[in-house]
């Protein structure tokens, strides 16, 4: 005992229990040690050498900035009295049994749009159910392609069945989508939006989106400015796709719809987006002490210092105001995942990541002391956060989920571990091989478990013993998580000498080219979406609000990685995109500031 060091509970934390050592002086000798190795000769089994310095840019965002943002200013014209106003105003349309349903259905697809569905699930789902039970539009989706698009999206993004065949009656006698259906240009986009939320084997909607895609395209040139923006957006990545708070932004920004009904909804979601913004900034302020206090990123200068990117990852994942706990927790996974990733990618021979893997694996402190001394600090971090995340779900839940954190921990930094030893034997895998491994080690399963459990207020048993063999939920989002970031990495990591990419295993196996090899990973993508897109249906043991997490991760892997690698190397897209988000509260123009007066 007298040479070991123990974390041991006490109250709501962890607390160190160093006899011979305090923990600063603990620390110190961490960090001293590891400055020693930077300059020492390293007995390194790599047949590339790696870098230990400069691998990756600074961080854009410093620890002051992040607790310099907010303004209080947004809030003279948001109080909770005239957003409450605002929301029950809408309410009452949705529940307005007068309105044509395809009013209702087209001021649904407005609310989801302008990022307020999540106020509004109640009201929208005994909205769908009336229009279901009424049969009016069934009478109405033969004649126009536009609502009967409309209608069947809405239905299968909320989970109802539904089958693809009413888009049979707009084919011909060929069994071609009719052509005339091309010259409406607003029909086309429901259809294409329609398209995007398939399921595996419906070769219509496969079809309808062939069709739409060609006809939108050879449209763009010849119609107005709004609605060539508004198509080039859907054609690049469709709605169903899109990361909500960001694709909630541009829809409110681009709003073009001036009845009262209308102003007031867009009122309504600039109203909630800043507010919403204001709890991501107190979130954000949190996590960045967090990081602050922790010092990984003063004692691991090889790695990734992307806080910020790892915030915005956990609001793609969850946004909603009422989980701050669940948003704040992923941020450190996140942040725990890049680090690690990098202590296997560029840091650790193998013979010093076999001891970090065994460490994790054993989840055992003493371990610490056969560690090198960058690792030493590294292993404490992710021991002490995730004991402490178990720790508050024992104390609030009663519920023992300790073994499931750690089980997920041990099973990615296998998984790394496997991929260095492949980089280091400059071992191609099979594709198969390497995509039955590469949705693993995406760390979207670990993502998603530790979502669960923070986000959850009723685990039960059945769900937590369901984790154990990664239920299909998990894999689809993190296969399309693994095959975006590696469309962005494929040629960085081959620059670096890392063989194990989708694009170079299939390129290998398939003797083929990297045009023909990103082709098949894109197909591969929609695949997986079609799968997604099953869940809602599914007779699933996970709650919709679970399902729906793991849909975001699918869409912020998408948005994340849609220009470059956002998190290894950061450019001006992606750092507007985190500024509209988190950042820069929306300004409401004058026609809005006065329909807000009426309300207050």
């Amino acid at each position: 005992m007298a040479n070991t060091i123990q974390l041991l509970p006490l109250g709501s934390s962890f607390v160190q229990i160093l006899p011979k050592h305090n923990l600063r002086e603990a620390i110190c000798n961490i960090e001293q040690r590891w400055k020693l190795r930077c300059v020492a000769n390293k007995q390194i089994d790599y047949s590339i050498i790696k870098k230990t310095s400069s691998y990756y840019k600074p961080s854009s965002w410093s620890h002051e900035f992040m607790m310099s943002v907010g303004d209080d200013n947004w809030k003279e014209v948001s109080k909770e009295s005239s957003i409450k106003k605002l929301e029950e105003a809408v309410k009452y349309m949705l529940d307005d049994e007068r309105m044509e349903p395809l009013d209702i259905l087209q001021l649904i697809d407005e609310i989801q749009r302008l990022g307020l569905g999540y106020r509004f699930r109640e009201s929208i789902k005994c909205a769908l159910d009336r229009i279901i039970h009424s049969g009016k539009v069934m009478k109405k989706i033969d004649q126009s392609i536009h609502t009967c698009a409309l209608y069947f999206t809405l239905l299968r993004q909320h989970g109802y069945q539904i089958s693809a065949d009413i888009f049979e009656n707009f084919k011909d006698h060929n069994g071609k989508f009719n052509g005339s259906l091309a010259q409406d240009i607003l029909g086309m986009l429901r259809l294409y939006e329609a398209s995007q939320v398939a399921y595996k084997g419906e070769n219509i909607l496969d079809e309808a989106r062939e069709f739409t895609t060609t006809n939108l395209k050879e449209m763009l040139g010849k119609i107005d400015m709004k609605m060539r923006a508004r198509v080039s957006h859907a054609l690049e990545i469709p709605f169903q796709r899109r990361m909500q708070r960001l694709e909630a932004r541009w829809n409110i920004e681009s709003y073009d719809k001036y009845d009262e009904a209308y102003q007031l909804l867009h009122t309504l979601a600039v109203f909630d987006f800043n507010m919403v913004q204001s709890i991501l900034q107190g979130d954000l302020q949190q996590v960045s002490c967090w990081w602050k206090d922790v010092g990984l990123a003063n004692k691991l200068h090889f790695a990734r210092d992307r806080l910020m990117e790892s915030f915005f990852w956990s609001v793609g994942m969850i946004f909603e105001p009422q989980f701050s706990e669940c948003r704040k927790g992923l941020t450190k996974v996140v942040k725990l995942v890049t680090i690690i990733d990098d202590v296997y990618d560029v840091y650790g021979s193998l013979e010093e990541l076999e001891q970090f893997t065994d460490a994790v694996e054993r989840w055992d402190i003493n371990a610490l002391q056969h560690l090198p001394g960058c690792m030493k600090i590294c292993f404490l971090a992710l021991y002490n956060t995730i004991n402490n995340m178990a720790y508050d779900v024992l104390k609030e839940q009663g519920q023992v989920i300790l073994p499931q954190l750690t089980k997920v921990w041990a099973d990615l930094c296998r998984l790394f571990l496997k991929e260095a030893q492949w980089s280091c034997n400059k071992h191609i895998p099979t594709f198969d091989e390497y995509l039955s491994m590469g949705w693993l080690s995406s760390s979207g399963p670990l993502l998603l478990v530790h979502a669960y459990f923070l986000m959850n207020k009723n685990i039960t048993n059945e769900e937590i013993e369901c984790f154990n063999d990664y239920p299909a939920l998990l894999r689809y989002p993190s296969t399309i998580f693994r095959l975006c970031n590696d469309l962005s990495s494929s040629k960085a990591e081959i620059e670096r000498g890392e063989t194990a990419n989708a694009i170079s295993c299939y390129m290998h196996e398939k003797s083929v080219s990297e045009e023909v090899a990103r082709e098949y990973i894109k197909s591969l993508i929609d695949e997986n979406w079609k799968m997604i897109n099953k869940e809602l249906v599914s007779n699933s043991i996970f709650s919709k609000s679970f399902i729906e997490i793991a849909i975001n991760l699918a869409r912020i892997a998408q948005c994340h990685y849609q220009y470059g690698n956002a998190h290894s190397d950061p450019n001006d897209i992606t750092r507007n995109r985190v500024l509209s988000v988190i950042i820069e509260p929306i300004q409401l123009t004058q026609p809005y500031r006065n329909l807000k007066l009426s309300v207050n």
